[in-house]
């Protein structure tokens, strides 16, 4: 059956938005219409048309950009750890099931972000994509956003920057590396364990890791940048001395240009949805997690120290010496210095032919924008 077949409830013009199918989507700015289609079963897309897309990050921000694009809005991906899970209850939606299958959709994303460019008052700085939820999510086969805001980008001399689980960015090879040769472009694959089961069970809407390893190489024999986030690990599930053992020798297997690596965060949202997964999947864990997170987002001083030593230690066995992009200095004082830790390769540096020469920055205190 033909997509455009499958709209929920086509939007009578003039109803203001009321009249759709799930009370969840009231009110959703901009809502065109509803779809559901068999190729994706249990996901419902929201097509809505964004009047901005270019978000500023918010100032002070630890984060090495200042502005973002994210043409999505929930994920399905559905990872359980997923620190954005809070960002979809400002949509009404909640930070669970609705994450993951409710996806927003600015479907005009690609034109309006043109339009933003082209403003005098742009000032060419560099814009990441993968911020908030993957770009590269399995909804990009059908909409194929990311093609039109790679080439506005670099057709106006914007610096960009792409994160993602999504191993569709293969599609988009060829345009990257034409992209590079007008602008400065990093690539970000996320990439945080090897035990194929594991990732099935904590992330399952995502490609496994071996296809992620085979994204990366792809990446590097095609000439472009590819840093690694490897993070979250998970305490007693992925932290482990084979396991990260196996994580960075493949890391460097791949080619990896940088990695950086923390541990996992459970923030408002976040937090109760992993704790539910942690009770149904692995209940002999769950009082080791509210003992190691307490009532905050963080792990322990005390963990984030031991695991830090761990990470430098396979690391420099594996080739990743450099002390830039995850160093763990003063991380165990501040853990929301992890977070902006962006490893060699996914930062787009000016005259580095897209390769990032620097193995991560970080900018002053603050909290990103996110969508």
């Amino acid at each position: 059956m033909r997509w455009d077949a499958q709209a929920l409830m086509q939007r009578p013009a003039g109803d203001g938005g009321g009249n759709v199918a799930s009370p969840a989507l009231l009110p959703l700015a901009g809502l065109v219409r509803s779809v559901t289609t068999p190729e994706f079963a249990g996901i419902t897309f929201h097509e809505v048309t964004a009047k901005s897309v270019l978000n500023k990050v918010v100032a002070g921000s630890r984060m090495p950009f200042e502005w973002t694009v994210n043409p999505y809005r929930g994920c399905s991906h559905a990872c359980v750890y997923c620190f954005a899970r809070k960002s979809h209850t400002y949509l009404d939606f909640d930070a669970g099931l609705d994450f993951d299958s409710q996806v927003v959709v600015k479907v005009n994303a690609a034109e309006v972000l043109r339009k933003e460019l082209a403003k005098p008052s742009w000032g060419r700085h560099q814009v990441a994509l993968g911020t908030n939820t993957d770009p590269y999510q399995r909804a990009e086969g059908r909409y194929q956003l990311m093609p039109g805001i790679i080439t506005a980008l670099a057709d106006s001399g914007t610096p960009l920057s792409i994160l993602t689980k999504g191993t569709l960015l293969a599609r988009d090879i060829p345009l990257l590396k034409s992209a590079a040769t007008q602008v400065p472009v990093g690539v970000g694959i996320s990439i945080a364990m090897t035990d194929e089961a594991l990732s099935e069970a904590v992330e399952p809407g995502t490609p496994g890791p071996r296809a992620r390893l085979k994204l990366v190489s792809r990446l590097r024999d095609a000439g472009l940048p590819c840093g690694v986030m490897a993070m979250p690990i998970l305490p007693w599930l992925s932290d482990s001395d084979d396991a990260l053992d196996a994580l960075f020798g493949s890391l460097a297997a791949a080619g990896a240009t940088g990695v950086t690596a923390g541990a996992l965060y459970l923030k408002p949202g976040t937090r109760e949805w992993f704790m539910q997964w942690i009770a149904r999947n692995h209940p002999e864990l769950t009082g080791r997690y509210r003992g190691l997170y307490g009532t905050g987002s963080y792990a322990s001083k005390e963990y984030r120290s031991w695991l830090a030593a761990k990470v430098r230690f396979f690391k420099q066995r594996h080739g990743f010496t450099s002390g830039h992009g995850f160093s763990h200095r003063d991380l165990e004082d501040d853990p929301r210095t992890e977070e902006a830790q962006y490893p060699e390769g996914i930062l787009p540096v000016s005259g580095t032919g897209g390769r990032d020469t620097r193995q991560g920055t970080v900018a002053p205190p603050g909290q990103p924008t996110l969508f």
